[in-house]
């Protein structure tokens, strides 16, 4: 399947290399290392006030502004003043809390994750959800395909959910996310001195993957194997939004330095990243940077279970990734979003989850 020059949580970055779609030369490994890892205490990850967008046109491009710089700079931003109220993230993570630890093994391993146009959609058990690393993690991934957005009467939710009371929760919250979606990718596109709306079309109804995550209480026994909490990645699309979680753990890694920055932002903001896609259409100005969840410092916090709600923004999978226009000589080649998504994700998947081998 892969040919690895190490093994699980030894395993670095670069042994996967060949599946990446745009230039990482940055080399780390997939679980925090103690012995021979830095932290970088001094950089500060801007926050960005969204709400300045519909306060007058100074406001507005302060926030374009900050948000560009934001972004080019780390490929991290904090949003504030976003408008989601802060007790539907507490009702979200309650929620998952309770489809965890209520729902039996077997009854998740029937919604068992498969791949879904580019996207692996459904059920990863604990310790599965790549095949390099054993993440101390339980995933749900769920795709706009998942959730009833035209009130549907005839719409399957047993297809999706071992309840349709999640259903109606988590569209609660992705509906409230995609009011962001356009608002961002405008302002990125703005601050790059591109069409803002260029990419309206393709990012209105787009496709998505909204996660649900459980990361158990940890062990002695775990917590002793070395093995992190979610490996070192770097995420695949045009940009993640995720709300700011209670538990710490989530590490962004100082590409200038090679230092790990412990991201602890503000209850109710969202934690906005650039991933791959994003990466290949500004040919390479907005990096996708590399980012983990390791075990929280305090150890009090191991017998406590962490919750995480990222939704990764996509386009459709016959969309092609293509770099902008007036950002230079193209580093990339066109390519279908399909193409591109499979060709990175084999490494996690194995190699006959890539497109090409359908």
């Amino acid at each position: 399947m892969h040919s690895k020059k190490k093994e699980g949580i030894k395993a670095v970055n670069q042994d996967f290399r060949k599946y990446e779609q745009v230039n990482k030369d940055q080399e780390y490994h997939l679980a925090e290392d103690a012995s021979d890892e830095q932290f970088d205490d001094d950089y500060v990850i801007r926050t960005c006030d969204i709400s300045l967008l519909t306060q007058g046109e100074e406001q507005r491009q302060k926030f374009v502004q900050d948000l560009g710089e934001a972004l080019e700079g780390i490929g991290f931003a904090i949003i504030s003043g976003h408008g989601v109220g802060p007790e539907l993230y507490q009702r979200a993570q309650q929620k998952v809390i309770e489809l965890f630890e209520n729902t039996s093994y077997e009854e998740r391993m029937q919604f068992r994750a498969e791949r879904h146009g580019s996207v692996n959609q459904g059920y990863f058990p604990m310790k599965e959800t790549t095949i390099i690393h054993p993440d101390l993690v339980e995933g749900w991934v769920f795709c706009r395909r998942a959730f009833n957005m035209g009130n549907d009467p005839d719409f399957d939710t047993g297809k999706f959910w071992p309840d349709p009371a999640y259903e109606l929760l988590y569209r609660e919250l992705v509906q409230a996310h995609e009011k962001l979606i356009l608002p961002i990718m405008q302002s990125i596109l703005e601050y790059l001195g591109c069409d803002p709306h260029l990419y309206d079309q393709k990012l209105t109804g787009t496709n998505f993957g909204f996660r649900l995550n459980y990361y158990p209480p940890i062990g002695p026994a775990d917590d002793e194997s070395g093995a992190g909490r979610m490996l070192g990645h770097e995420d695949v699309d045009l940009f993640t939004l995720l709300p700011a979680q209670e538990v710490e753990g989530l590490q962004v890694l100082n590409r200038e330095n090679n230092k790990w920055i412990r991201l602890n932002p503000a209850p109710g903001t969202i934690i906005l990243n650039t991933g791959d896609y994003m990466q290949r259409i500004t040919n390479d100005r907005l990096p996708s940077t590399t980012h983990r969840v390791s075990k929280p410092i305090n150890k009090a916090l191991n017998t406590k279970p962490r919750i995480s709600l990222p939704m990764a923004v996509y386009v459709w999978e016959e969309e092609i990734l293509e770099v902008l226009p007036g950002l230079g000589t193209p580093k990339y080649e066109p390519i279908s979003a399909v193409k591109f998504h499979t060709n990175i994700t084999s490494k996690y998947y194995g190699d006959d989850y890539n497109e090409d081998v359908k």
